[in-house]
């Protein structure tokens, strides 16, 4: 038996089919996905995973922040090892992003049915509620909730920008589970993920063995001023906002750009008020995303931030406020789980490097409450939150093999 699981192998082609079939939902005519969190489109997404799940016979389960675990039982009663992801986008994403970790946890579901394998250990997929973060903020939620970073009132209050709360949506969906929004023993959780950047395209790596995701904080930053007309007032008799934004951004981006290059700095939102085209705006909002791998460059930042803020309320006359949206610290992954990974990596012979995450994932929040690594693919360009995000189908088949052998490798044969 130890043979054959070795030589074991998912279904390329039926992997790419499923992640086809998934992107019909919601998508765009340039090719991308819009699904974001709890809209109908993510209801059909949801729905289509369960059924695909039941017919292999899983058990499904959801919780109360809408995460669904589907359960291929194990052999003896041990906690599970588990996957996953999650199936919505941004406004335009695209057809990888997320998804390709659950629809591998699928494939790795059906691999083991077809082939009437039974691991010790029950083995999960799991479809975490909102890891995008873009109807609703933050991001990752779901994961965040079951793992207790945020309460669960917390994470049902959290509105859209149409007050729409994720509690309302998530029962209007018929996603409001009964089962707490709680982590259980896990034994190992794994997550297989596009790169969403380019180093495994431009160094020609299949695989990025994941040791850890690199620190993110958001912010957002309120610029105040005074409106008044935009013929008759002097520049120089101004407090206007957007000049304050723009010498913030200014000096930040040189700040980032100089301290290190792992450094990144973000500008992802803006919103002006009361937004008329002859008006001096009253203020201007900024949603800012600063990152770093390393704690003290992640606060190394943050520092210059508010130090840079003080720069430019003196330079303008404006008032600049600093509102911190969301922290999630840099991570670290589990040595085991890395080197199962690793081990399968090197057992199907792909070529593969080390790396750490720039993104955000839901494997940060489970790597709080239970052993974690991820398992990286190229993407084309490194381009993702994109509807032009696009990834070869022999390296999406390549990062499932390396999943399913991880997973195998902590839950055992039966």
């Amino acid at each position: 038996m130890e043979n054959t699981v070795e030589k074991l192998r998912i279904d390329g082609t039926r992997l790419w089919n499923t992640l086809m079939e998934m992107a019909e939902i919601g998508g765009t005519p340039a090719g991308g996905c819009n699904r974001q969190a709890l809209t109908d489109e993510d209801k059909q997404g949801r729905d289509l995973f369960v059924r695909w799940c039941q017919e292999i016979g899983c058990e499904i389960r959801v919780d109360r922040m809408g995460n669904v675990f589907a359960r291929r039982a194990g052999s003896e009663d041990l906690p599970p090892v588990i996957t996953g992801s999650h199936l919505d986008t941004q406004p335009t994403g695209g057809k990888f992003d997320g998804v390709y970790g659950v629809l591998a946890g699928l494939e790795v579901l059906r691999t083991l049915d077809q082939h009437q394998i039974q691991t010790k250990a029950p083995v999960e997929v799991v479809v975490w509620t909102n890891e995008e973060g873009a109807r609703f903020s933050p991001a990752m939620i779901g994961s965040g909730v079951w793992a207790g970073e945020f309460s669960l009132d917390y994470g049902h209050g959290r509105a859209d920008k149409e007050g729409k709360t994720i509690g309302g949506e998530l029962a209007r969906i018929g996603y409001l589970g009964d089962e707490p929004a709680e982590p259980k023993p896990i034994t190992a959780a794994f997550e297989a993920h596009i790169e969403q950047g380019p180093i495994l395209e431009k160094q020609e790596q299949v695989i990025g063995v994941v040791t850890g995701v690199q620190g993110i904080r958001w912010y957002d930053v309120t610029f105040h001023g005074t409106p008044c007309h935009a013929g008759p007032t002097p520049m120089e008799d101004r407090r206007d906002p957007v000049q304050a934004l723009s010498l913030l951004c200014q000096k930040l981006y040189g700040e980032v750009k100089a301290f290190s290059e792992d450094a990144r700095m973000t500008c992802g939102d803006l919103r002006a008020e009361p937004g008329s085209r002859n008006t001096v705006p009253e203020k201007v909002v900024l949603a800012l995303d600063l990152r770093h791998p390393q704690p003290e460059g992640l606060e190394h930042l943050h520092q210059s931030l508010h130090r840079l803020v003080k720069e430019v309320e003196e330079a303008t006359g404006t008032t600049v406020e600093v509102r911190d949206e969301w922290h999630s610290p840099p991570v670290a992954f589990n040595e085991d789980c890395i080197a199962a990974v690793d081990k399968a990596v090197k057992s199907l012979g792909y070529s593969h490097r080390k790396m750490v995450s720039g993104a955000g994932h839901d494997s940060v929040y489970v790597s709080r409450v239970a052993p974690v690594s991820m398992i990286f693919v190229p993407c084309a360009g490194g381009l993702s939150h994109n509807e032009a995000e696009s990834a070869e189908a022999e390296h999406l088949e390549a990062g499932c093999n390396v999943l399913l052998q991880a997973m195998l490798d902590r839950a055992g044969i039966a």
